[in-house]
């Protein structure tokens, strides 16, 4: 079995070798499957976040869930916890910055910030996913410490993973600290556990 970090860095490659049709391709097939789950007819507040490193687009949902009347947050990173996130309301004019990774994310406005309580559901970007719901983000561990409520008590919003199919390993190997997702949205698939 590879270790964490040769998996990242295979899994990484694989989405990165990914041409900008096959994206627009699996960005499409992802907003069929998107639109078609119950809990997300149900939610009325989304969680998404913007793709980069080859992430599997999520515009078209978010454009998708703007046309249904759903309120879509973005994550920002904490200015103060460091490794936390929080998650702010994203519209089409939300002013944007990038963060310390290059990441765009909304300005942090106290207004705009939604608590986690308020959020129906968290889509998590991964970098890798195994057959157990096991996943695998960039290291930073910023998802897993946002879930562990959810994760402990199964309070809170409702986490989904979204990956491109290639994405998928045989094995990862986990952590104590690891969240294990309940389900994953592939362009191909929905991995339930």
């Amino acid at each position: 079995m590879l270790d964490r970090q040769s998996l990242r860095e295979m899994a990484r490659r694989h989405r990165q070798s990914l041409s900008p049709h096959q994206q627009q391709q699996a960005a499409t097939q992802l907003k069929a499957r998107f639109i078609q789950h119950p809990k997300v007819q149900a939610a009325d507040t989304l969680a998404l976040y913007l793709a980069m490193d080859g992430e599997l687009s999520t515009q078209a949902c978010i454009q998708w869930c703007w046309e249904a009347g759903k309120r879509v947050c973005l994550p920002v990173l904490h200015p103060v916890h460091a490794g936390h996130l929080l998650f702010l309301a994203y519209e089409a004019d939300t002013p944007m910055q990038h963060n310390r990774f290059g990441i765009p994310e909304p300005r942090l406005d106290s207004r705009t910030v939604v608590p986690l309580e308020q959020l129906s559901l968290i889509f998590t970007p991964l970098v890798a996913f195994d057959s157990q719901g096991n996943r695998l983000g960039m290291g930073g561990g910023f998802y897993d410490r946002t879930l562990a409520q959810w994760h402990q008590h199964r309070q809170g919003p409702y986490p989904i993973g979204l990956a491109h199919d290639c994405q998928r390993v045989e094995q990862i190997p986990s952590e104590a600290w690891d969240v294990p997702l309940p389900e994953i949205l592939t362009p191909g698939h929905h991995w339930i556990w």
